[in-house]
């Protein structure tokens, strides 16, 4: 919105030009999703608070956690704003990518916020039921996939990193892998949002990744000298980038350990389908696998719990997702918490390399 309302006004005002600048409006994104946190986010724990938006905590799970019911929940709607209110000032609103991103962020903030409403504030414990999420989900994924493959024309090549040369087109079943990819990405993130900070730190160090492969992707010669998929137009979503690593970091003030909001599923699963399709419209699917390293195991800790539990009739680990296994062993918390963010960042480093290793 400012980017239209003032950029048209360079040619009388020298120094609006700057609104050109992608890097400028990137770094007033992240300025601006944190002064909506800080602004913001004491007026939405206390209507969480007033609606009674309160976390219930399982009785079978670690008993330190026991302390943490009646902590507001669904703190995800600052994250939500945070994100949507400094793209519409800074980004180009006629960007294709940005819309499409924003679909699936808040589209998924929708399913996580009527899942949360029915559990927290209507005391309905089942929520929305598996079916209506996994629906939905491939409702709002599937929608973005097939606009982008048919409507943006965007590639049906899979690029892996490492190998340059490597990029077989899946065609039609590109669009069944993106949803896969999106929905992936959602649901992991919500498996791994169970610790005070856990989750969102990771999200914010993926997404200042992401923000880095969207600006490459969208420069035609940074993206042919550094051997990667050229898309024009993606660099405009370094601004949407921005404004979930300003998001992430402001909500993770009131979210670290002692935690005095959660987000729930509306801040996890629309934080987790925004980094999917970060990754498929910069055709950069497979690294979301090393950069967003924490989700994938947590996700497949619960898989292989349940799958070895199913048929083996015994558990792999004490108690799934693995956050909670090493609460069980008597790791502290706050240590799994920043442990687990250590590890994102060597991956994010890990994943940055691949744009020189090919």
């Amino acid at each position: 919105m400012l980017y239209h309302l003032l950029y048209p006004l360079a040619s009388d005002f020298r120094i609006l030009n700057v609104f050109k600048y992608l890097t400028f409006r990137t770094i007033y994104a992240v300025i601006t999703a944190l002064v909506v946190s800080f602004i913001m986010g004491p007026w939405v724990i206390r209507k969480l608070e007033a609606l009674q938006a309160r976390q219930v905590i399982r009785t079978d799970g670690p008993e330190s956690h026991l302390k943490k019911s009646g902590t507001p929940t669904m703190g995800g709607i600052l994250i939500l704003l945070s994100i949507v209110i400094p793209t519409l000032l800074w980004a180009d609103l006629t960007n294709i990518y940005v819309w499409t991103t924003l679909f699936v962020i808040v589209g998924f903030g929708l399913i996580g916020f009527t899942d949360d409403y029915k559990k927290v504030v209507e005391k309905n414990p089942k929520g929305l039921s598996p079916r209506q999420k996994m629906f939905w989900s491939y409702v709002i994924a599937g929608g973005a996939a097939l606009f982008l493959v048919y409507g943006a024309g965007i590639s049906t090549e899979l690029y892996f990193p490492f190998f340059k040369r490597l990029h077989p087109d899946l065609g039609f079943f590109y669009i069944p892998f993106a949803m896969l990819v999106i929905i992936g990405a959602s649901h992991a993130v919500n498996l791994t949002d169970g610790l005070d900070g856990l989750a969102i730190g990771p999200v914010a160090i993926n997404a200042a990744t992401y923000l880095l492969f969207t600006y490459i992707a969208g420069n035609a010669k940074l993206s042919s000298y550094l051997q990667i998929p050229y898309v024009p137009g993606a660099g405009e979503l370094a601004v949407l980038c921005g404004a979930m690593v300003g998001a992430g970091v402001g909500f993770l003030w009131y979210n670290a350990y002692p935690a005095e909001v959660f987000m729930g599923d509306v801040g996890s699963l629309s934080l987790g389908g925004g980094l999917g399709i970060l990754a498929v419209i910069t055709k950069q699917e497979i690294l979301l696998v090393i950069v967003g390293g924490i989700f994938v195991v947590e996700a497949l800790s619960v898989i292989f719990q349940v799958g070895s539990y199913k048929y083996r009739g015994k558990r792999i680990f004490r108690m799934a997702p693995i956050h909670h296994h090493f609460e069980l062993k008597g790791v502290a918390e706050p240590k799994i918490i920043v442990r687990f963010w250590i590890i994102t960042i060597i991956l994010a480093l890990v994943a940055i390399s691949t744009l020189k290793l090919r």
